[in-house]
């Protein structure tokens, strides 16, 4: 049986809304908190603590933020970051808007953006694939956020990034099996070939090595257009085994080695009919964010 108590000073943070996290389900009506709340209260507070300079960052060369989150669910992230950020910092111009394929999710965070008078958000019943060249999505964003997007929707969240010129991205990997079937699949003949083999040899080894070879090459791939990269442990998130963090920034640094190494990993595992999930090569290859 769940235990509830009130909620601790420090598990909310100055200013934050008492209502929104009624609605959110993170506090009940006469607002207590489960551990189950409290554990995901913390988780997503403490994820703002990463996002809050990227904020200010954007805000000191221009006061409108435009922040698209892929995946996002309930949106659970994208509500708080409104209410502790743009709704306190943010100018009448900034806005989030949430990707979401469930219809059902999609109208309950409209309706619940309206409820609250948080007039900067917005959502789309869309694809992470379908957003990269929706017409209801501007050009050109300031930070892409992608946070336990399935399997290679987070490789269509970095493609969206890339082609929206965005400043900074911050993506959570989840469930990834793509590499890991190739891997898999080419396993026979890669094993006479070379020893490295071994390292995914067997069926629980593929299945943890294609995971961290994605997201080695995922960092690959935005070093190879210029970005800064940063992979940390997501603390607090102990209930859930996918706790990678990582944050690109754009630094428009040099392109050439990175584009070397990640086109060596992909001969070198036979991953070539996936290479190009992977490519240096995209439309915005020179791009500078405003």
């Amino acid at each position: 049986m769940k235990t509830t108590s009130m909620p601790e000073k420090h598990d909310i943070k100055p200013g934050q809304s008492l209502d929104l996290l009624k609605e959110l389900h993170i506090l009940t009506r006469d607002g207590r908190m489960n551990q189950d709340s409290r554990r995901k209260l913390k988780q997503v507070n403490h994820l703002y603590q990463f996002i809050e300079p990227l904020l200010q960052e954007v805000q000191q060369d221009h006061s409108d933020i435009c922040l698209v989150d892929h995946g996002a669910g309930k949106s659970y992230f994208g509500f708080i970051l409104y209410d502790l950020f743009f709704k306190q910092h943010g100018s009448g111009g900034s806005r989030i808007i949430g990707i979401e394929t469930r219809d059902e999710l999609v109208e309950k965070s409209r309706a619940l953006a309206e409820r609250l008078k948080f007039p900067g958000m917005s959502f789309l019943k869309q694809s992470v694939a379908e957003a990269i060249d929706s017409e209801f999505l501007p050009e050109t964003v300031d930070i892409v956020t992608a946070l336990h997007a399935c399997n290679t929707a987070t490789d269509d969240a970095i493609r969206f990034a890339l082609k929206k010129q965005a400043k900074f991205i911050v993506l959570v990997p989840c469930c990834q099996a793509e590499v890991a079937e190739v891997l898999k699949k080419n396993k026979g003949k890669a094993l006479a070939k070379n020893t490295l083999t071994e390292i995914w040899r067997h069926p629980l080894h593929t299945r943890d090595f294609g995971s961290l070879i994605t997201n080695v090459l995922r960092c690959l791939q935005l070093e190879s257009q210029g970005y800064q990269v940063n992979v940390t442990e997501l603390v607090g998130w102990e209930h859930s085994m996918k706790n990678e963090l990582i944050i690109a920034t754009f630094k428009d640094l040099p392109r050439r080695r990175p584009t070397e190494r990640l086109n060596e990993i992909i001969q070198l595992l036979g991953l070539e009919e996936i290479g190009w999930r992977f490519s240096a090569a995209n439309d915005s290859n020179n791009f500078i964010p405003q």
